[in-house]
Protein backbone atom coordinates (compact mmCIF):
# COMPACT_ATOMS: atom_id res chain seq x y z
CA UNK A 1 0.00 0.00 0.00
CA UNK A 2 1.65 3.31 -0.93
CA UNK A 3 2.32 5.77 1.70
CA UNK A 4 0.18 8.44 0.88
CA UNK A 5 -2.86 6.45 1.09
CA UNK A 6 -2.66 5.93 4.90
CA UNK A 7 -3.94 9.34 6.30
CA UNK A 8 -7.46 7.21 6.60
CA UNK A 9 -5.69 5.01 9.27
CA UNK A 10 -4.06 7.79 10.97
CA UNK A 11 -7.11 9.77 11.25
CA UNK A 12 -9.34 7.05 12.95
CA UNK A 13 -6.21 6.25 15.52
CA UNK A 14 -6.14 10.06 16.44
CA UNK A 15 -10.34 10.00 16.42
CA UNK A 16 -9.76 6.96 18.84
CA UNK A 17 -7.16 8.66 21.00
CA UNK A 18 -9.08 11.56 21.09
CA UNK A 19 -12.28 9.51 22.37
CA UNK A 20 -14.51 10.77 19.34
CA UNK A 21 -17.16 8.80 17.91
CA UNK A 22 -17.12 8.82 13.83
CA UNK A 23 -20.15 10.75 13.49
CA UNK A 24 -18.86 13.79 15.88
CA UNK A 25 -15.39 13.91 14.23
CA UNK A 26 -18.05 13.94 11.03
CA UNK A 27 -20.13 16.45 11.80
CA UNK A 28 -17.15 18.94 13.04
CA UNK A 29 -15.29 18.91 9.81
CA UNK A 30 -18.94 19.28 7.82
CA UNK A 31 -18.72 15.68 5.72
CA UNK A 32 -21.03 12.34 6.14
CA UNK A 33 -20.29 9.79 8.32
CA UNK A 34 -20.46 7.20 5.85
CA UNK A 35 -17.99 9.59 3.48
CA UNK A 36 -15.45 9.82 6.77
CA UNK A 37 -15.78 5.78 7.06
CA UNK A 38 -15.17 5.34 3.81
CA UNK A 39 -11.66 7.55 4.13
CA UNK A 40 -10.90 6.05 7.78
CA UNK A 41 -10.50 2.64 5.63
CA UNK A 42 -8.39 4.15 2.92
CA UNK A 43 -11.02 3.76 0.33
CA UNK A 44 -10.93 7.41 -0.32
CA UNK A 45 -8.30 10.01 -0.78
CA UNK A 46 -8.12 12.71 1.33
CA UNK A 47 -5.79 16.66 1.31
CA UNK A 48 -6.27 20.10 1.27
CA UNK A 49 -8.72 22.22 3.17
CA UNK A 50 -10.56 18.85 4.21
CA UNK A 51 -7.62 17.75 5.84
CA UNK A 52 -6.88 20.96 7.43
CA UNK A 53 -10.14 20.80 8.79
CA UNK A 54 -10.10 17.34 10.34
CA UNK A 55 -6.51 17.52 11.72
CA UNK A 56 -7.92 20.90 13.51
CA UNK A 57 -10.66 19.01 14.79
CA UNK A 58 -8.53 16.12 16.78
CA UNK A 59 -6.13 18.90 17.38
CA UNK A 60 -2.69 17.73 15.64
CA UNK A 61 -0.78 19.25 12.74
CA UNK A 62 -1.97 18.08 9.24
CA UNK A 63 1.76 16.45 8.32
CA UNK A 64 1.15 13.93 11.54
CA UNK A 65 -1.72 12.80 9.37
CA UNK A 66 -0.90 12.44 6.00
CA UNK A 67 3.23 12.32 6.05
CA UNK A 68 4.09 8.33 5.92
CA UNK A 69 6.51 6.45 8.04
CA UNK A 70 9.97 6.70 7.83
CA UNK A 71 11.89 4.74 5.31
CA UNK A 72 14.47 3.62 7.43
CA UNK A 73 11.22 1.96 9.68
CA UNK A 74 9.95 0.31 7.16
CA UNK A 75 13.00 -1.44 6.09
CA UNK A 76 13.66 -2.95 9.52
CA UNK A 77 10.59 -4.20 9.53
CA UNK A 78 10.36 -5.69 5.77
CA UNK A 79 14.05 -6.80 7.41
CA UNK A 80 12.40 -8.25 10.37
CA UNK A 81 9.89 -10.03 8.37
CA UNK A 82 12.51 -11.51 5.99
CA UNK A 83 14.14 -13.25 9.21
CA UNK A 84 10.83 -14.71 10.74
CA UNK A 85 11.03 -17.84 8.24
CA UNK A 86 8.30 -19.97 10.32
CA UNK A 87 5.86 -17.10 10.27
CA UNK A 88 4.37 -15.62 7.05
CA UNK A 89 3.99 -11.80 7.93
CA UNK A 90 1.58 -9.19 5.91
CA UNK A 91 4.61 -7.55 4.35
CA UNK A 92 2.27 -6.24 1.51
CA UNK A 93 0.55 -3.99 5.02
CA UNK A 94 4.03 -3.29 6.57
CA UNK A 95 3.00 0.43 5.75
CA UNK A 96 -0.20 0.98 7.12
CA UNK A 97 1.08 -0.75 10.46
CA UNK A 98 3.67 1.46 10.89
CA UNK A 99 1.28 4.45 9.82
CA UNK A 100 -1.59 2.98 12.15
CA UNK A 101 0.34 1.91 15.42
CA UNK A 102 4.11 3.57 15.31
CA UNK A 103 4.87 2.74 18.68
CA UNK A 104 4.66 -1.05 18.30
CA UNK A 105 6.52 -0.40 15.11
CA UNK A 106 9.11 1.23 16.73
CA UNK A 107 9.23 -1.25 19.19
CA UNK A 108 9.42 -3.67 16.78
CA UNK A 109 11.86 -2.60 14.57
CA UNK A 110 13.95 -1.70 17.78
CA UNK A 111 13.97 -5.55 19.19
CA UNK A 112 14.97 -6.99 15.58
CA UNK A 113 17.95 -4.64 15.90
CA UNK A 114 19.16 -5.76 18.68
CA UNK A 115 18.66 -8.99 18.49
CA UNK A 116 21.18 -8.24 15.14
CA UNK A 117 23.30 -6.46 17.58
CA UNK A 118 23.83 -9.05 20.38
CA UNK A 119 24.30 -12.13 17.44
CA UNK A 120 27.10 -10.19 16.07
CA UNK A 121 28.52 -10.04 19.77
CA UNK A 122 28.33 -13.58 19.89
CA UNK A 123 29.91 -14.27 16.25
CA UNK A 124 33.08 -12.10 17.76
CA UNK A 125 33.28 -13.63 20.96
CA UNK A 126 32.88 -17.01 19.84
CA UNK A 127 35.74 -16.36 17.44
CA UNK A 128 37.56 -14.54 19.86
CA UNK A 129 37.34 -17.46 22.42
CA UNK A 130 38.09 -19.84 19.39
CA UNK A 131 41.20 -18.27 17.68
CA UNK A 132 42.81 -15.37 19.75
CA UNK A 133 46.23 -16.39 20.23
CA UNK A 134 46.68 -14.55 23.19
CA UNK A 135 43.56 -15.15 25.15
CA UNK A 136 43.98 -19.14 24.51
CA UNK A 137 48.11 -18.61 25.77
CA UNK A 138 46.75 -16.78 28.73
CA UNK A 139 43.76 -19.07 29.31
CA UNK A 140 46.68 -21.81 28.97
CA UNK A 141 48.57 -20.14 31.80
CA UNK A 142 46.08 -19.99 34.38
CA UNK A 143 44.62 -23.62 33.78
CA UNK A 144 48.32 -25.29 33.82
CA UNK A 145 49.14 -22.97 37.48
CA UNK A 146 45.51 -24.10 38.91
CA UNK A 147 46.17 -27.89 38.05
CA UNK A 148 49.97 -27.58 39.69
CA UNK A 149 48.96 -26.09 42.37
CA UNK A 150 46.02 -28.30 42.48
CA UNK A 151 48.31 -31.69 42.49
CA UNK A 152 50.71 -29.75 45.62
CA UNK A 153 47.87 -29.47 47.76
CA UNK A 154 46.81 -33.20 46.70
CA UNK A 155 50.28 -34.61 48.12
CA UNK A 156 50.21 -32.07 51.27
CA UNK A 157 46.54 -33.31 52.08
CA UNK A 158 46.84 -36.63 51.33
CA UNK A 159 50.57 -37.84 52.22
CA UNK A 160 50.93 -38.14 55.86
CA UNK A 161 54.46 -38.24 57.27
CA UNK A 162 56.48 -36.28 54.91
CA UNK A 163 60.21 -35.19 55.46
CA UNK A 164 60.45 -31.63 56.24
CA UNK A 165 62.83 -30.84 53.85
CA UNK A 166 60.42 -32.07 50.88
CA UNK A 167 57.01 -30.52 53.21
CA UNK A 168 59.15 -27.38 53.05
CA UNK A 169 59.55 -27.82 49.30
CA UNK A 170 56.01 -28.22 48.26
CA UNK A 171 55.20 -25.33 50.35
CA UNK A 172 57.31 -23.34 47.96
CA UNK A 173 55.98 -24.29 45.28
CA UNK A 174 52.66 -23.79 46.20
CA UNK A 175 53.10 -19.96 47.31
CA UNK A 176 55.54 -19.69 44.04
CA UNK A 177 52.22 -21.41 41.83
CA UNK A 178 50.08 -19.11 43.61
CA UNK A 179 51.68 -16.27 42.99
CA UNK A 180 51.91 -17.18 39.44
CA UNK A 181 48.08 -17.69 39.67
CA UNK A 182 47.93 -13.94 41.04
CA UNK A 183 49.54 -12.59 37.80
CA UNK A 184 48.51 -14.90 35.30
CA UNK A 185 45.08 -13.85 35.84
CA UNK A 186 45.50 -10.16 36.50
CA UNK A 187 47.17 -10.37 32.86
CA UNK A 188 43.84 -12.17 31.62
CA UNK A 189 41.24 -9.56 33.24
CA UNK A 190 43.52 -6.58 31.87
CA UNK A 191 43.47 -8.09 28.57
CA UNK A 192 40.18 -8.49 28.50
CA UNK A 193 39.13 -5.26 30.39
CA UNK A 194 41.23 -3.31 27.57
CA UNK A 195 40.05 -5.15 24.55
CA UNK A 196 36.41 -4.91 25.08
CA UNK A 197 37.11 -1.06 25.55
CA UNK A 198 39.45 -0.36 22.70
CA UNK A 199 38.93 -0.90 19.34
CA UNK A 200 42.27 -1.90 19.00
CA UNK A 201 43.99 -3.88 21.56
CA UNK A 202 47.09 -4.01 19.49
CA UNK A 203 48.34 -7.19 20.06
CA UNK A 204 48.58 -8.15 16.44
CA UNK A 205 51.25 -5.99 13.49
CA UNK A 206 48.14 -6.13 11.18
CA UNK A 207 45.68 -5.13 13.67
CA UNK A 208 47.38 -2.43 14.20
CA UNK A 209 47.54 -1.48 10.76
CA UNK A 210 44.10 -1.78 10.19
CA UNK A 211 43.41 0.29 13.12
CA UNK A 212 45.52 3.13 11.43
CA UNK A 213 43.99 2.54 8.31
CA UNK A 214 40.52 2.70 9.61
CA UNK A 215 41.27 5.82 11.52
CA UNK A 216 41.51 7.65 8.58
CA UNK A 217 38.71 5.97 6.97
CA UNK A 218 40.87 4.22 4.36
CA UNK A 219 41.29 7.39 2.60
CA UNK A 220 44.52 9.38 2.57
CA UNK A 221 44.32 13.15 0.97
CA UNK A 222 47.77 13.60 1.94
CA UNK A 223 48.75 10.52 -0.70
CA UNK A 224 46.25 11.83 -3.27
CA UNK A 225 48.32 15.17 -3.66
CA UNK A 226 50.86 13.77 -3.39
CA UNK A 227 52.00 16.39 -0.11
CA UNK A 228 53.81 13.10 1.94
CA UNK A 229 55.08 9.74 1.43
CA UNK A 230 54.26 6.63 2.88
CA UNK A 231 57.08 6.36 5.69
CA UNK A 232 56.15 10.45 6.90
CA UNK A 233 52.66 9.03 6.74
CA UNK A 234 53.03 6.84 9.03
CA UNK A 235 55.63 8.57 11.66
CA UNK A 236 54.47 9.07 15.29
CA UNK A 237 51.23 7.30 14.77
CA UNK A 238 50.05 6.01 17.62
CA UNK A 239 48.06 2.97 16.24
CA UNK A 240 51.38 1.60 15.21
CA UNK A 241 53.37 0.61 18.11
CA UNK A 242 55.09 -1.80 16.43
CA UNK A 243 57.87 -1.98 13.70
CA UNK A 244 56.21 -4.81 12.02
CA UNK A 245 52.62 -2.62 12.35
CA UNK A 246 54.69 0.41 10.41
CA UNK A 247 56.01 -1.64 7.90
CA UNK A 248 52.53 -3.58 7.34
CA UNK A 249 51.44 0.02 7.22
CA UNK A 250 53.86 1.90 4.64
CA UNK A 251 53.43 -1.24 2.31
CA UNK A 252 49.68 -0.84 2.14
CA UNK A 253 50.07 2.85 1.76
CA UNK A 254 52.67 2.31 -1.32
CA UNK A 255 50.28 0.36 -3.16
CA UNK A 256 47.57 2.93 -2.20
CA UNK A 257 49.87 5.84 -3.79
CA UNK A 258 50.22 3.85 -6.95
CA UNK A 259 46.70 3.24 -7.26
CA UNK A 260 46.06 7.30 -6.87
CA UNK A 261 48.26 7.95 -8.87
CA UNK A 262 46.92 5.53 -11.78
CA UNK A 263 43.30 6.28 -10.93
CA UNK A 264 43.30 10.49 -9.98
CA UNK A 265 40.89 11.31 -7.08
CA UNK A 266 38.91 14.32 -9.00
CA UNK A 267 38.51 12.01 -12.75
CA UNK A 268 37.90 8.92 -10.97
CA UNK A 269 34.82 10.23 -8.48
CA UNK A 270 33.68 11.91 -11.73
CA UNK A 271 33.45 8.30 -13.61
CA UNK A 272 31.80 6.73 -10.44
CA UNK A 273 29.08 9.41 -10.56
CA UNK A 274 28.59 8.80 -14.07
CA UNK A 275 28.78 4.88 -14.46
CA UNK A 276 28.48 3.95 -10.96
CA UNK A 277 30.95 2.01 -8.82
CA UNK A 278 30.68 -0.65 -12.15
CA UNK A 279 34.77 -2.25 -11.55
CA UNK A 280 34.29 -2.80 -15.38
CA UNK A 281 33.09 0.00 -16.61
CA UNK A 282 35.54 2.25 -14.49
CA UNK A 283 38.79 -0.18 -15.96
CA UNK A 284 37.27 0.24 -19.31
CA UNK A 285 37.29 3.71 -19.21
CA UNK A 286 40.64 4.58 -17.64
CA UNK A 287 42.38 1.59 -18.96
CA UNK A 288 43.50 0.05 -15.79
CA UNK A 289 43.10 -3.63 -14.36
CA UNK A 290 40.43 -4.66 -12.28
CA UNK A 291 42.29 -4.79 -8.70
CA UNK A 292 43.23 -1.74 -8.65
CA UNK A 293 39.61 -0.32 -9.92
CA UNK A 294 38.24 -2.48 -6.87
CA UNK A 295 41.40 -1.25 -4.46
CA UNK A 296 40.25 2.41 -5.59
CA UNK A 297 36.53 2.32 -5.05
CA UNK A 298 37.15 1.33 -1.75
CA UNK A 299 39.25 3.90 -0.77
CA UNK A 300 36.82 6.79 -2.26
CA UNK A 301 35.02 9.09 0.31
CA UNK A 302 31.12 8.61 1.33
CA UNK A 303 30.35 11.38 -1.15
CA UNK A 304 31.77 9.59 -3.89
CA UNK A 305 30.62 5.69 -2.62
CA UNK A 306 27.51 7.01 -0.22
CA UNK A 307 26.35 3.52 0.44
CA UNK A 308 29.97 2.67 1.55
CA UNK A 309 32.56 -0.30 0.45
CA UNK A 310 34.03 -3.17 2.20
CA UNK A 311 37.41 -4.31 0.67
CA UNK A 312 39.33 -7.75 2.20
CA UNK A 313 42.62 -8.74 0.08
CA UNK A 314 44.29 -11.85 1.03
CA UNK A 315 47.22 -14.22 -0.02
CA UNK A 316 47.53 -17.40 -1.91
CA UNK A 317 47.01 -19.42 1.30
CA UNK A 318 43.82 -17.54 2.21
CA UNK A 319 45.34 -15.21 4.67
CA UNK A 320 43.60 -11.98 5.46
CA UNK A 321 46.41 -9.04 4.57
CA UNK A 322 43.85 -6.34 4.76
CA UNK A 323 39.89 -6.20 5.80
CA UNK A 324 37.72 -3.15 5.55
CA UNK A 325 34.40 -3.68 7.55
CA UNK A 326 31.59 -2.45 5.61
CA UNK A 327 28.02 -2.30 7.43
CA UNK A 328 26.64 -5.97 7.20
CA UNK A 329 28.78 -7.99 5.86
CA UNK A 330 30.60 -9.85 9.20
CA UNK A 331 34.11 -10.71 8.55
CA UNK A 332 35.89 -12.78 11.78
CA UNK A 333 38.89 -10.96 13.77
CA UNK A 334 40.04 -14.53 13.99
CA UNK A 335 40.41 -17.75 12.14
CA UNK A 336 39.91 -18.56 8.92
CA UNK A 337 36.56 -16.77 6.65
CA UNK A 338 33.51 -19.00 4.89
CA UNK A 339 35.68 -20.18 2.25
CA UNK A 340 32.52 -19.86 -0.24
CA UNK A 341 33.50 -16.17 -0.52
CA UNK A 342 34.08 -15.06 -3.64
CA UNK A 343 37.73 -13.86 -2.59
CA UNK A 344 38.91 -17.78 -2.45
CA UNK A 345 36.84 -18.57 -6.22
CA UNK A 346 38.60 -15.70 -7.63
CA UNK A 347 42.25 -17.89 -6.37
CA UNK A 348 41.41 -20.61 -8.15
CA UNK A 349 40.37 -18.67 -11.70
CA UNK A 350 43.75 -16.30 -11.82
CA UNK A 351 42.95 -13.20 -13.69
CA UNK A 352 39.55 -13.66 -14.07
CA UNK A 353 37.31 -10.88 -12.76
CA UNK A 354 34.10 -12.31 -10.80
CA UNK A 355 30.84 -10.78 -9.80
CA UNK A 356 28.41 -12.43 -7.51
CA UNK A 357 25.42 -11.81 -5.26
CA UNK A 358 25.59 -12.31 -1.99
CA UNK A 359 23.92 -12.99 1.15
CA UNK A 360 25.01 -13.99 4.43
CA UNK A 361 23.58 -16.36 6.78
CA UNK A 362 21.69 -15.19 9.79
CA UNK A 363 18.79 -12.44 10.64
CA UNK A 364 19.91 -9.67 8.80
CA UNK A 365 19.80 -11.19 5.76
CA UNK A 366 21.72 -8.49 3.98
CA UNK A 367 22.44 -8.69 0.56
CA UNK A 368 25.53 -7.79 -1.28
CA UNK A 369 27.11 -7.54 -4.86
CA UNK A 370 30.94 -8.88 -4.26
CA UNK A 371 33.65 -8.40 -7.20
CA UNK A 372 36.72 -10.45 -7.05
CA UNK A 373 39.96 -11.16 -8.90
CA UNK A 374 43.61 -12.38 -7.99
CA UNK A 375 46.79 -10.98 -9.87
CA UNK A 376 50.69 -12.10 -9.91
CA UNK A 377 52.47 -10.06 -7.56
CA UNK A 378 55.65 -11.42 -8.18
CA UNK A 379 57.02 -12.33 -12.75
CA UNK A 380 58.58 -15.73 -12.18
CA UNK A 381 60.73 -17.27 -14.78
CA UNK A 382 60.28 -21.41 -15.57
CA UNK A 383 61.48 -22.60 -12.18
CA UNK A 384 59.92 -20.44 -9.89
CA UNK A 385 55.76 -20.16 -8.87
CA UNK A 386 53.54 -16.95 -9.13
CA UNK A 387 52.69 -15.60 -6.27
CA UNK A 388 48.95 -14.50 -6.59
CA UNK A 389 47.20 -12.43 -3.84
CA UNK A 390 43.08 -11.86 -4.67
CA UNK A 391 40.82 -9.02 -4.09
CA UNK A 392 37.45 -8.58 -2.91
CA UNK A 393 35.16 -5.71 -3.06
CA UNK A 394 31.92 -5.56 -1.03
CA UNK A 395 28.93 -3.51 -2.20
CA UNK A 396 25.65 -3.58 -0.39
CA UNK A 397 22.18 -3.51 -1.75
CA UNK A 398 19.26 -1.44 -0.98
CA UNK A 399 17.50 -2.83 1.86
CA UNK A 400 14.27 -3.37 -0.22
CA UNK A 401 15.64 -5.42 -3.10
CA UNK A 402 14.80 -8.59 -3.40
CA UNK A 403 17.93 -11.13 -3.95
CA UNK A 404 18.50 -12.01 -7.48
CA UNK A 405 18.37 -15.46 -9.09
CA UNK A 406 21.63 -17.70 -9.22
CA UNK A 407 22.42 -15.29 -5.28
CA UNK A 408 25.13 -17.08 -3.01
CA UNK A 409 24.57 -17.50 0.45
CA UNK A 410 27.44 -17.89 2.54
CA UNK A 411 28.54 -17.15 6.10
CA UNK A 412 31.59 -15.14 7.80
CA UNK A 413 33.24 -17.98 9.35
CA UNK A 414 31.93 -21.94 9.89
CA UNK A 415 31.41 -21.82 14.38
CA UNK A 416 29.53 -19.57 13.80
CA UNK A 417 27.43 -20.15 10.69
CA UNK A 418 23.69 -21.67 11.39
CA UNK A 419 23.81 -23.19 7.75
CA UNK A 420 24.77 -26.96 9.00
CA UNK A 421 24.11 -28.26 5.17
CA UNK A 422 26.85 -26.27 3.65
CA UNK A 423 29.70 -28.86 1.66
CA UNK A 424 31.69 -26.15 2.90
CA UNK A 425 31.82 -26.65 6.44
CA UNK A 426 35.34 -27.63 8.45
CA UNK A 427 34.37 -27.68 12.22
CA UNK A 428 30.21 -27.92 13.22
CA UNK A 429 28.76 -24.69 14.17
CA UNK A 430 28.07 -23.05 17.97
CA UNK A 431 24.63 -21.94 16.45
CA UNK A 432 21.35 -23.66 15.54
CA UNK A 433 20.01 -23.13 12.46
CA UNK A 434 16.98 -20.74 13.24
CA UNK A 435 19.84 -18.35 14.92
Amino acid sequence: MARDTLTGGRIRERRLIAGMRQAELAREAGISASYLNLIEHNRRRIGGKLLVNIAHVLGVEPSMLSEGAEAALISTLREAAADADKVQAETERVDEFAGRFPGWAQVLAQSHRRIASLERTVDILSDRLSHDPDLAASLHEVLSTAASIRSTASILAETGDLEAKWRDRFHRNLNEDSLRLAESSKTLVSYLDESDRSENPGSIPREEAEAFCAAQGYHFPELEEGLKTPEEMVEGRSELASRASRRIAVDFLRQYSSDALALPLEPFSEACAKFGPDPALLAGEFGAGIPEVLRRIAAMPETVVPQGAGLVICDSSGGMLLRKNVEGFAMPRFGVPCPLWPLFLALNRPLVALRRDVVQAGRSGAGFTCYAQSWPVNTPDLTENPLYHSVMLILPKPGDEEPASGTVRLGSTCRVCPRQRCIARREPSVLRQDF
